[in-house]
């Protein structure tokens, strides 16, 4: 038996934001990062905002929050006594909240505070999940923390917010958006909801992030493809998500690469291994997985009379749109050093066996099998 269950209320499109308006006499804790703030485009939040609210800014947010970061602001969350938490920015300041919310609530004993999240990228989704990632710098490890207590009580979705993200960012979180799609497809954890929101986000994925990594002025894309994020994230929010993630977890905090670009550089090879695809012809054999990856392939209208080439059209698809979104497609591409990665491989594959979101990939991986994908990784051919 499962159970699903959605506690965020979504505002979505255009004029949005201007949910903020209806808001008085609150104490409200914001949670942002520097480039809100020098680019002016947290004032989109604070001229909505009644004068009768009192307002704490916290801006001290980095991408991939450290411990550090987290522990400084529940101290600023007792202090000011909140009774409202704004997270407005990319996954790392929502990611933030979360964990400062949750710790706020177990070490300051204070009672669950309202918490709203407002995303300026279209990406993690992390407005509409019980997942939050932290890191520790010194040991170069993230922490996914799960909780159903992070949960924001509302989520703003306003295309006005991203449509000056750059085209590389663009890039990168679209891909992290297919990812946690395709993966939240083929979990072990998949049913038939799950399935519904993760097929419409791939569809909406493939048609709107060409567009919107083009032009990022095209409202029409911007907001598909923050429909997209987020309802890819309430799919792996109820299935987790798979391998995918668990390496990317590993290695984009060891090598140091944006989470949705380590995601893309990874999701050609980890269909393949899921699918247990092997190049060229021959006796068709496929397993379950292989057929689920070949659905998508149907979805998108692409070749699939068997699972085999299914499987071959979603890889070769994937690579195209990283061709259009000019991403590399190897580590050796993002300056990963061949004696690094062999001094390093271990430690990732260790890493990503242990991570939480592999319990639910398709295929039981080995540490053979991790380092097998890492190597195919480095260098095509």
């Amino acid at each position: 038996m499962d159970k699903i269950s959605f506690k965020t209320d979504i505002y979505l499109g255009q004029g949005a934001l201007d949910r903020l308006l209806e808001w008085r006499n609150k104490r409200i804790f914001i949670v942002t990062d520097p480039f809100m703030m020098k680019s002016g485009m947290i004032n989109l939040l604070f001229e909505r905002l009644h004068e009768s609210n009192e307002q704490y800014v916290f801006s001290n947010i980095v991408p991939d929050p450290p411990v550090e970061v987290v522990t400084e602001g529940v101290e600023a969350l007792g202090t000011f006594q909140t009774d409202l938490i704004i997270a407005i920015g990319g996954g790392s300041a929502i990611d933030a909240a979360k964990a400062m919310k949750i710790f706020a609530k177990k070490i300051l004993n204070q009672q669950d505070i309202p918490f709203v999240a407002i995303p300026t990228t279209s990406g993690t989704g992390s407005e509409v999940t019980s997942f939050s990632v932290i890191s520790d710098k010194a040991k170069n490890i993230k922490y996914p923390l799960v909780s159903d207590d992070m949960l924001p009580e509302e989520a703003i979705l306003d295309p006005e917010l991203v449509k000056s993200v750059p085209d590389f960012i663009t890039a990168d979180t679209g891909m992290d958006v297919l990812t946690h799609a395709i993966e939240a497809f083929v979990s072990t954890k998949a049913n038939d909801i799950s399935d519904a929101l993760a097929e419409k986000a791939i569809k909406l994925v493939f048609a709107y992030l060409p567009r919107a990594y083009k032009n990022g002025a095209d409202l029409e894309a911007r907001e598909k493809m923050h429909n997209a994020s987020c309802m890819a994230g309430m799919a792996f929010n109820i299935t987790s998500l798979g391998l995918n993630h668990g390496i990317a977890h590993v290695a984009g905090a060891k090598f140091k690469i944006a989470h949705g670009r380590m995601n893309s550089l990874l999701l050609p090879h980890v269909i393949e291994f899921n699918a247990d695809y092997k190049p060229g012809y021959g006796k068709e054999e496929y397993n379950a997985t292989a057929a689920r990856y070949a659905d998508i392939a149907k979805i998108l209208g692409l070749p699939a009379s068997n699972a085999r080439s299914g499987v071959r059209s979603l890889v070769q698809a994937i690579k195209q749109l990283q061709k259009q979104l000019n991403m590399p497609e190897t580590l050796r591409d993002c300056g990963v050093d061949k004696n690094i990665l062999e001094e390093m491989r271990a430690a990732i594959a260790e890493g990503a066996l242990r991570d939480g979101c592999t319990a639910t990939n398709p295929r039981v991986p080995t540490e053979a099998d991790v380092i097998e994908i890492l190597n195919k990784m480095f260098q095509l051919g």
